[in-house]
Formats: C-alpha cells, sequence, structure tokens
C-alpha cells in the first residue's frame, strides 16, 4: 500500500501538467485569432473611414440636390399631383389604366387574341411609370406639352376617362387646354369644371356658339402656353406614358418639330382592336392618307406660324394642318409605340369613316391646296372604296424620253408577249426600248428579236452584249448606250396591264424628291409578286404583301395607295437618268441579287424617296415556286452576295424607316412581330 499512494500522486499531477498545458496552448491559439480578427476589424475600419471621406462630397451634393428639388415648381407639381390622385381615389403607387384592366396572365395567354397578349406584355408596369416619373425630374429639356383638347357632347365615362388618361401621365409637365364648343349635355360643364378645380394644369374655355371642331381646337391652342401641343379628342385615350415617350424624342433631338407614335382602336366593349404600327416620315404615304394621326405632337410656335387650324377642314383639319407644317420643316420623329388609344364607336371618324363625306371632302381638297402651294399641279382621285385615302396624279411638265431596257439571253416567247403588251398597250408617245441580248443561242428567240426590230425600226433599237450574265453590269451597259431623260428598267417575263403605266411613273419620277419609282406587280393568278420591298425580311429584303389578292387593301390600304419604300424591284423601276448616274448605276459586285435593293439605299441615302404606285399593274410571270439558287455555286454567289448587303446596309440589325419595328422580319404579311 505505502509504495501505490506516491504513484497515484504522481500520476495525478502528470495529467494535472497535461490539462494546463492543453489550457495554455488553446489560450493561445485564442489570442491568436482574437489578434487576427481585430487586425481585420481595423482594417474594415479603415477602409470604411476612407469610403466615408471619399463620399462625403457626394452626399453634400445629393443633400443639396434634394433641397432645390423640394423647393421647386415640380415638386410642388408633384405634391399637388397626389392630393389630386388623392382626391381622384387613384393609387398613389403608381396609375392604373382603366381602359387597360388588369387580367389573369394564364386567361390572357389561352383565351385573348395576338394583339391582346402583344399589348399585355408590352403595356408599362406600375413600375416603369413609376421609374418614368423619376427620370423625368432629370431630362435635359423638360417641355410644357399642351394637350389640346376640343369638346362636343361626348359621352360623360368617355370624357372623364380621356381626362384622367391625362392625368395619369408619367411625365408632369403638361397642361390640359379645353375648348368646350357650346356643348348642349349640361353634364360637359360640371366634369369640366369639377377637373378644372383640382389641377391648375387644366385649363377651360367655353365657346358661347357652336364653331365645328376646328373652330374649337384654335380656342384651345389660344390657352396653351406649352413649347409643344398635343391633339386629343374628347372621347380619346392617352397611354400613361406618352407625354414621357414624347419628352425622350424631345431631349434626343432638341430641334425636333412634330412628332407622332402608333395608335389603336378601343371598341363599344372596351376591347383593343386594329393596331396601325406606323412608318417613320414617309411623305409621299401622306399625301395618300393621314397615316401619322394619333398621336400628334407640334411645336406651338411652328402651328401658330402656318395659322393654326383652318375653318372649313372640319374632319380632316388636323390632316390639313399637318401638310401645312410639313412644308416648313422636316425635323419629323416618329415613336413606335402604342401611345394613343382612338375611340371607335358610331359617331366617331374612327367608327364611322365612311359616315363622314364631308371629312373626306376637306381632306381631298386639303391635298389640293397643298400640291398648289407647293408648284406640283395635279388632281387628288379619292375612292369610294377605300375611305380615308387618295391618289395624286401630277401634271407631267415636260414628256421626257423614257427608255425602257429589256435585257434578255433567249425565252422569246417571254420577250414577245412582254414587246407586244409595251407597244400595244401604252399610252405615252416618248418611249424606246433597248432590246439587250445577252448571248442568245436559241434560233426561234433570234428570229423574234430581229422580227421586233424590223416591226419597230423607229422605237426599238437591238443591241448585243456577249458576257456571262450579271445584271448590273449588262443593264449599266445598256444604259450608257442611251441619252434619254428617264431609265425604265424592266424584266423580259413582264406583261403590261394598265395602259398609262409610263405616265404614272414619269409623274413620279419628275419630282425632285423622287428617286426610284415601283409598281405593282401580279403573277398569273392575280397574286401580288411585288408591292414595295421592305428591308430586314427574310435576312436582307422582302416583297410587301406578297400573295395578297391583287384588289386586297394591305395593311391599313398600304397595297392599295402610294407609299413610300426604302426599295422597289428592279423588274419594273423607273430612274432619273441623272439620279441613276449620280449613284454610279448597279454594282457590278451584285450580279444577280440585291443589285436593285443596293441602288435603292443608295438613293435614299442621298436623300430621295423611292416610291411604289398601286394604280400600275404588269404580270411578272415568274414561278412561284422558283425559290432560290440551288446549285453550290449558285448558292455561293447568293451567299455572297447576301453577305455585301449584310456588311453594307446592316439589313440583319438595322430598322427599315418606312416599316415598323414592331411587325415581324419573318414573313411579308405585316403580322406582328411576337
Amino acid at each position: 500500500m505505502s509504495e501505490e499512494v506516491p504513484a497515484r500522486a504522481d500520476s495525478s499531477r502528470d495529467q494535472s501538467l497535461r490539462d494546463a498545458r492543453t489550457s495554455w496552448v488553446e489560450l493561445k491559439i485564442a489570442e491568436r485569432q482574437a489578434a487576427r480578427a481585430r487586425a481585420e476589424a481595423e482594417a474594415m475600419l479603415d477602409d470604411a473611414r476612407d469610403h466615408i471621406i471619399q463620399m462625403h462630397p457626394v452626399l453634400h451634393r445629393m443633400r443639396a440636390m434634394l433641397v432645390l428639388m423640394q423647393s421647386s415648381k415640380f415638386w410642388k407639381l408633384r405634391n399637388a399631383w397626389f392630393r389630386v390622385k388623392q382626391f381622384l381615389r387613384v393609387d398613389p403607387a403608381g396609375p392604373v389604366d382603366p381602359w387597360l384592366p388588369e387580367v389573369d396572365e394564364a386567361d390572357m395567354w389561352r383565351q385573348r387574341s395576338e394583339y391582346d397578349r402583344w399589348l399585355f406584355a408590352h403595356r408599362p408596369r406600375r413600375d416603369d411609370l413609376r421609374r418614368m416619373r423619376e427620370i423625368a425630374t432629370f431630362l435635359p429639356a423638360r417641355p410644357l406639352i399642351s394637350i389640346l383638347m376640343p369638346v362636343f357632347d361626348p359621352a360623360e365615362k368617355h370624357l372623364r376617362q380621356a381626362i384622367e388618361s391625362v392625368f395619369s401621365q408619367a411625365y408632369p409637365h403638361w397642361e390640359l387646354c379645353i375648348a368646350d364648343d357650346a356643348s348642349r349635355a349640361p353634364y360637359v360643364r360640371s366634369v369640366l369644371e369639377e377637373f378644372a378645380s383640382v389641377d391648375e394644369r387644366v385649363k377651360v374655355v367655353f365657346r358661347e356658339t357652336n364653331g365645328h371642331i376646328g373652330a374649337a381646337s384654335n380656342s384651345a391652342l389660344a390657352l396653351a402656353n406649352g413649347e409643344f401641343i398635343a391633339l386629343l379628342d374628347h372621347d380619346d385615350v392617352l397611354s400613361p406614358d406618352a407625354l414621357f415617350e414624347v419628352a425622350l424624342v424631345v431631349a434626343r433631338r432638341p430641334d425636333v418639330d412634330v412628332i407622332y407614335s402608333d395608335e389603336d382602336k378601343i371598341d363599344a366593349d372596351g376591347a383593343h382592336t386594329d393596331p396601325y404600327f406606323k412608318p417613320d416620315w414617309s411623305p409621299d404615304s401622306l399625301l395618300a392618307r393621314n397615316y401619322v394621326s394619333h398621336l400628334g405632337v407640334y411645336r406651338r410656335q411652328l402651328v401658330e406660324s402656318v395659322g393654326g387650324f383652318r375653318i372649313g377642314f372640319e374632319g380632316s383639319q388636323d390632316y390639313d394642318l399637318l401638310l401645312r407644317v410639313a412644308e416648313k420643316t422636316d425635323r419629323i420623329a416618329h415613336i413606335p409605340r402604342i401611345l394613343y388609344h382612338w375611340r371607335a364607336h358610331s359617331q366617331s371618324s374612327a367608327g364611322a369613316r365612311d359616315q363622314k363625306d364631308y371629312a373626306l371632302d376637306a381632306g381631298r381638297r386639303a391635298l389640293h391646296e397643298a400640291l398648289v402651294r407647293r408648284g406640283e399641279p395635279g388632281r387628288v382621285e379619292h375612292h369610294a372604296d377605300r375611305p380615308g385615302t387618295y391618289t395624286v396624279r401630277y401634271d407631267i411638265v415636260q414628256r421626257g424620253r423614257v427608255s425602257i431596257i429589256v435585257p434578255t439571253r433567249d425565252h422569246g416567247d417571254d420577250v414577245d408577249t412582254c414587246l407586244r403588251s409595251v407597244f400595244e398597250r401604252s399610252t405615252y408617245d416618248n418611249f424606246e426600248v433597248t432590246l439587250l441580248d445577252n448571248g442568245s443561242r436559241d434560233r426561234r428567240s433570234l428570229e423574234i428579236f430581229r422580227a421586233w426590230a424590223e416591226r419597230e425600226p423607229e422605237r426599238l433599237r437591238l443591241i448585243s452584249y456577249d458576257v456571262p450574265f450579271n445584271f448590273s453590269k449588262i443593264n449599266n451597259y445598256a444604259v450608257a448606250k442611251t441619252s434619254s431623260d428617264y431609265v425604265l428598267f424592266l424584266n423580259n417575263d413582264t406583261e403590261v396591264i394598265t395602259q398609262d403605266w409610263i405616265e404614272a411613273m414619269v409623274e413620279q419620277a419628275q419630282r425632285p424628291s423622287i428617286g426610284a419609282v415601283g409598281v405593282k406587280l401580279l403573277y398569273d393568278d392575280d397574286t401580288v409578286q411585288h408591292g414595295g420591298v421592305i428591308i430586314g425580311l427574310g435576312g436582307v429584303a422582302g416583297h410587301s404583301h406578297k400573295y395578297f389578292a391583287a384588289d386586297a387593301p394591305g395593311y391599313f390600304y398600304a397595297l392599295q395607295t402610294v407609299n413610300n419604300f426604302s426599295a422597289v424591284t428592279g423588274a419594273c423601276m423607273m430612274v432619273r437618268r441623272e439620279l441613276f448616274e449620280r449613284a454610279g448605276g448597279f454594282d457590278e459586285q451584285l450580279a444577280i441579287a440585291f443589285n436593285d435593293v443596293d441602288l435603292c439605299l443608295r438613293l435614299r441615302d442621298q436623300g430621295y424617296y423611292n416610291v411604289y404606285l398601286p394604280h400600275v399593274a404588269l404580270y411578272h410571270h415568274e414561278s412561284k415556286s422558283r425559290g432560290i439558287d440551288d446549285t453550290p455555286e449558285r448558292m455561293a454567289r447568293f451567299l455572297s452576295e447576301q453577305a455585301i448587303m449584310h456588311e453594307r446596309w446592316a439589313t440583319l440589325t438595322s430598322d427599315d424607316p418606312h416599316y415598323n419595328p414592331n411587325l415581324t422580319r419573318s414573313a411579308e404579311n405585316y403580322a406582328l412581330g411576337v
């Protein structure tokens, strides 16, 4: 026993020493960890201190900006606006469009129309509008926009919605100038006075006698103090982002004079229909119909300088105004967004255009007077089956010589049909045909060519140019062999239908603003082969309204009215000789494809407008199923020429100014680009 006690004591002491050593080691580890944590905390504190020092001037500037903003007129208007919204019980988190109700998204994709789905996807949300209101305070230019609203006996519900759509604007710098044209309904005055009492931006004048829309619009104009005026009918509706989008254009283009947007209609059930996605400024399209319409915004000083709205043009008073303003400026911008909802009902011009003959007559007179002012005499034709559309037929100042160039290699029967139609149906008395034989070998074809040269020795010249086929090269060669005022390129497989086809093309080609002139080309089954060329379709370019019936109206009558296009097909195209030579002719790098499009785009770049004529028709006897070249050599050549167009004109990415970026690039039918 005596020997075991010291042994146990030694063991206990050793264990205590081991525990103490372990605790000491753990303490040292904890001290080192604490030291590292303290060092990291001190480093973070130093970084924070440096950041605070750097941010101090920024915070100082922001504080000063906040003080300035809170003392500004806008801030006062903002506070007033919240009071108005509280009075009107509008959600202060952001405007809600009563004309665009919230819907279940699953229901939207199951049951609604294609345009309903498009509108649902593209309408501004609350967050969008909130950001717009924030951005509006920092725009470099914040013009006051005076909204002119002539009023005469609208439905009370529609009148309230029209005014509320102004109150719901994300852009705050507006004034609403209302001229009541002696309305008979007693609620009109009370509604207008109600809104005027809650916001000083609402100005109202009550006319003692009814002077119709022109006089009422002038009365509203007299109230305006804005740099710009916007036109709003008494039962239509603005999208809540409308004025913000206008202000953005002014910020980007301070010298802009006219701004317009896309539009749609609201039917009696509140459904949105007939979206009109418009082209950028297209002056010859405007002479065929008022495609600009709504939303229209004008620099006020310019409107006043041309005399405002003219009495006697009721129903087309805005069309007449635009024609006069466009003679003073070309600083015109288009917003490719639906910013205006046009009420369609039995009493509106949107719903009963065919019932308002006085408006159509006013439009015709407005166009006629525009021709007189511009020194381009002619006549204006109106089409009863296409209400609201017109065709301007210009007087030919000088019946210049026209060289019709028909290149061919063999295809004698096609050439015979083509030449027979040209010589037997044409009524123009000053033309010649240059038949260019590009190395024909077929004996019958050669006999047909010689027979025509003998039959028309004064009006047809047969020349040979035996080189590998290159459309650009052979047509350039043919032009060099002529000395006429106009050159008319014509495919050998076409057939004239319209007798005064040359006159109609000369009418346009003589005008200083016009580059290339194209026509309606039809397949044998009377469907459309060409109604103008749109850049970007299919990657490079495509034909408008291809395969539509010849008498179909097309997209908002675009197939049946004179329209500006970026290009027209060389299968039947007229150009003034001087312009053709100035542009350098056809590019011979483009031997087969896109040479006509390339020429038209060069003319467009030089400031000329290319134009399509629906009232001139020819058959183009090419096969619908012909397709693209499918041999390896031809495919390689096509791809090479396609690459030239991609690089030169950015056809894959750029938007055609005479089309609309909201429309499809994969078809030729003006469908929505969904």
